[in-house]
């Protein structure tokens, strides 16, 4: 009796203390289990309800008469012109220093409010709005999409290179240009056409994401992105979100792209001096 009585104890520890080890080996699973989780988005700017009141008073004495009230590009100024304003409530948009497909950050958002967009009814505001009231209209315009809310529609921007050294030289710029033009009519003659002019062969077929004829961009002209060799070469890297110019970052090597931009610019028709 006693000795099966000492066995029974002996077991009936055993099988605590399996139990016990089992235990701790459950939680540590379950620690690494949390300490492996894939980390938040560092890009993912939701919109800051602190500068709600004053972003949408700057909204509504700057932005509403193009953009509409409730940010659909509405406003009672445009109803017959033929650039539309940006419908925030689609959170596309063009201009930007992050990938394909993404969300612009608050910089590229600040720059188009502070510069403008060439060719386009979009003023400059550099001079009208202070910076505190630039970043709270930031904030505002982000409310009228869920978009902002997303993660995954948020990453960083690419990294934009100095402009070279040759590009400031007319003869070196002229020879960078010629290898240019032999990119330019491989990847951009299709839709762009021989002559930089928007009129390839495929512009007719064109279409944005919503079903809408769009036209390629006239690269004689200022580009709506800006007007600076980096702004071009940020524009082919990235792309145009909601049109079918894609991003080629990557796809082009930095030096050869650089190529492409003094190409553009070669072709680039005098401007008129402003009074």
């Amino acid at each position: 009796m006693k000795t099966s009585l000492g066995f029974f104890v002996a077991a009936l520890v055993a099988s605590s203390a399996g139990l016990f080890a089992v235990s701790l080996l459950s939680a540590a699973e379950t620690t690494t289990t949390t300490t492996t989780k894939a980390p938040a988005n560092p890009w993912f700017k939701p919109p800051l309800r602190a500068s709600y009141e004053e972003g949408q008073f700057v909204y509504e004495r700057n932005c509403v008469i193009c953009h509409g009230r409730t940010g659909k590009g509405d406003g009672d100024l445009v109803q017959n012109w033929p650039i539309r304003p940006r419908n925030f409530t689609q959170a596309v948009f063009k201009y930007r220093s992050t990938p394909y497909g993404k969300l612009p950050s608050n910089a590229d958002l600040e720059r188009t409010i502070r510069q403008g967009v060439s060719g386009t009814p979009m003023p400059t505001f550099n001079t009208i709005l202070r910076d505190s009231e630039i970043k709270a209209v930031i904030e505002y315009i982000k409310t009228f999409s869920p978009d902002w809310r997303n993660p995954d529609n948020f990453a960083g921007p690419i990294t934009i290179p100095e402009t070279p050294a040759w590009f400031m030289e007319p003869k070196d710029r002229a020879e960078h240009a010629a290898e240019g033009k032999k990119l330019f009519l491989a990847i951009c003659l299709p839709c762009h056409g021989e002559q930089g002019d928007g009129n390839g062969p495929a512009a007719a077929t064109l279409k944005d994401n919503f079903g809408q004829p769009i036209h390629p961009a006239d690269l004689r002209q200022p580009l709506r992105s800006g007007a600076g060799p980096q702004d071009t070469w940020r524009t082919i890297a990235v792309g145009i979100n909601g049109t079918p110019m894609v991003g080629f970052n990557g796809a082009i090597p930095p030096d050869n792209l650089w190529n492409l931009v003094a190409y553009i610019d070669s072709i680039r028709l005098p401007q008129p001096k402003m009074l």
